[in-house]
Formats: structure tokens, C-alpha cells, sequence
């Protein structure tokens, strides 16, 4: 068993990279191998509209053919039982930086049929972990759920399935009087932290729990 995380967030040891690392965690209490790769360690594109991976008898179909430091990271895909992305929500949505990863890893195993089948050779559960500074009535009026739904809808077609975990209120600095943000309270953000985020650690080391003993 081998699940690999993958953290879109430019930030480590802090909310998203945190989480992923219990997720790892509740792997590993269940025996898996374990990796987190990191993307903004990685020099890589989104998708280059190429189509190397759609082209009749192409030595790249149903592949990723552009080469760059993205694409050992695609093999282990290939090689993992379970597969768990997180990433802080900016404007709306994932990091740039997790888009382009989603666009490379959904898009080569996407074929053009009727039914949109999958390439891809096995099922394989894929986790969706967001972190946001918004609070929940916050993620709802804005729509965040149904957005991010999308693309979960995507990898569940393309891997089997996906589920999501929300980790809404988080606390973004170490010092708030350091910075602009009028709009929140440090010891808001405080209580916040110390009462709610325990808990969000919790339901991500289940989540890898899961993820360990039920891999499709």
C-alpha cells in the first residue's frame, strides 16, 4: 500500500502542508508507505494543449508527453493505491500551482468518447483537503463547495472515487499585527486555532485511515 499526498500550497509547516502530513500519518498507522511531494519545490507547466496523449498509435497515449519536473511525479500516480491533494483556496479556487498539477494528472487518462471513459488501470481513491481563511456560512455564500465539486467529479470519473475534507477559518500569520487584515480578529483566529483545528487534524488522519484500509 502507497498513498502519496501533494501539497499545492506554497507554504510548509503550516495549515495545508499540516494536514496532508496526518493524512500520511493515518496511513501509516495502517501500514502504508508514505510521500508528500511538494509543488513549489517542483519547475513545472499545466497542460500545453499538445495532444500527445490523445494521438492514434503515439508513443505518448494515454500519457503525459511534456517533459519536465512534473513528470516523475506523474509515475508515482501511477504506482499509488491512494492519492490525497491539498491546497489553500486563493480567489475562489485551488493554487495555481495544484491547477496545472490536476490539468497534467486528470487530462492523459481523459478519452474523448461517448462516455468520457478513464485509461487509467486501477481504482484508486483521491482525498481533496482545502484550507481557507473564510468561515463556514462564508464558503457556502460563496459557492466554494459547488465550485471545487467540479473537478472532484473529475477525478472520481477518471481514478474512482474522491471525497473532500474543508478546513474553513484557518490562521493565516504568526503575528496578525504585523499586517493589513483589519477585517479579522487575532484572538478570533486564536480560539479558532486552538479549539477547531485539533479537530480538523483528526478528520484528515482518518481520512488517511481510510484511505489505507478501503483503497478501492
Amino acid at each position: 500500500m502507497y498513498v502519496l499526498a501533494v501539497n499545492g500550497s506554497p507554504r510548509k509547516n503550516w495549515n495545508t502542508d499540516i494536514l496532508l502530513h496526518k493524512t500520511l500519518e493515518g496511513a501509516a498507522s495502517q501500514g502504508a508507505a508514505t510521500e508528500i511531494i511538494h509543488l513549489y519545490d517542483l519547475n513545472f507547466k499545466g497542460c500545453v494543449s499538445c495532444f500527445a496523449c490523445k494521438l492514434k498509435d503515439g508513443k505518448s497515449y494515454g500519457t503525459c508527453a511534456y517533459q519536465d519536473d512534473l513528470t516523475p511525479v506523474l509515475k508515482k500516480i501511477e504506482n499509488a493505491d491512494a492519492v490525497i491533494l491539498g491546497s489553500p483556496i486563493y480567489f475562489g479556487n485551488v493554487t495555481g500551482e495544484m491547477r496545472s498539477f490536476m490539468e497534467r494528472t486528470a487530462f492523459p487518462y481523459l478519452v474523448y468518447d461517448k462516455n468520457y471513459s478513464s485509461l487509467f488501470k486501477r481504482k484508486i481513491p483521491v482525498g481533496f483537503i482545502y484550507t481557507m481563511n473564510v468561515n463556514e456560512s462564508r464558503l457556502k455564500e460563496m459557492e466554494y463547495d459547488r465550485i471545487l465539486k467540479k473537478t472532484e467529479l473529475v477525478f472520481a470519473r477518471t481514478f474512482g472515487a474522491s471525497e473532500a475534507l474543508f478546513a474553513t477559518d484557518t490562521y493565516q500569520f504568526d503575528n496578525y499585527a504585523r499586517y493589513v487584515v483589519t477585517a479579522f480578529n487575532e484572538a478570533d483566529k486564536n480560539k479558532r486555532r486552538t479549539e477547531h483545528f485539533p479537530e480538523d487534524c483528526k478528520n484528515a488522519f482518518e481520512m488517511g485511515v481510510r484511505f489505507a484500509t478501503t483503497a478501492l
